[in-house]
């Protein structure tokens, strides 16, 4: 059973849900949750906000947390899984930014990687710093935010 399988029965079985916002990912979070047969019980919905002006006007992250720190910030993560929680009406959210490459990104180094999650219990960001192409490095920030998750449900 893949992670992504054991992370769908685990939300049915606690009647939970799950929104995400994503950046970095691109769709690929969410698409890796939809691939579930029985995905729709549990998951509500994802934000694919790739521009840094869609992550305030879709997501909700603050402006001028964005204007002061850019893109690539914990607290940004921290915020689109806070705004992806809301967005989608879910018990969960989770939130995905940081730089899959080719080349580094507003000061930020290929694979500096922030997670968010935020739940009923408050929220937690995991800080990644990975190796690969861009397309490994998005592959792992997907299964390292279902790990997350997964994690805060055990």
């Amino acid at each position: 059973m893949t992670l992504a399988e054991r992370l769908v029965v685990r939300l049915r079985e606690r009647g939970e849900t799950l929104g995400v916002a994503e950046s970095l990912t691109g769709g690929l979070l969410a698409a890796s949750v939809v691939e579930v047969a029985g995905a729709s019980a549990v998951f509500r919905g994802g934000i694919v906000a790739y521009a840094t002006e869609l992550k305030a006007s879709l997501v909700g992250v603050p402006a001028g947390l964005l204007a002061e720190r850019g893109p690539v910030d914990p607290d940004v993560a921290a915020a689109l899984a806070e705004g992806a929680r809301d967005r989608c009406g879910a018990t969960w959210g989770l939130g995905t930014t940081g730089v899959a490459g080719p080349t580094p990104q507003g000061g930020h180094e290929v694979g500096v990687v922030y997670l968010g999650l935020c739940g009923p219990g408050g929220g937690r960001v995991r800080s990644l710093r990975l190796t690969g192409s861009r397309s490994e490095i998005r592959v792992a920030s997907v299964t390292a935010a279902l790990d997350l998750l997964y994690s805060a449900l055990t």
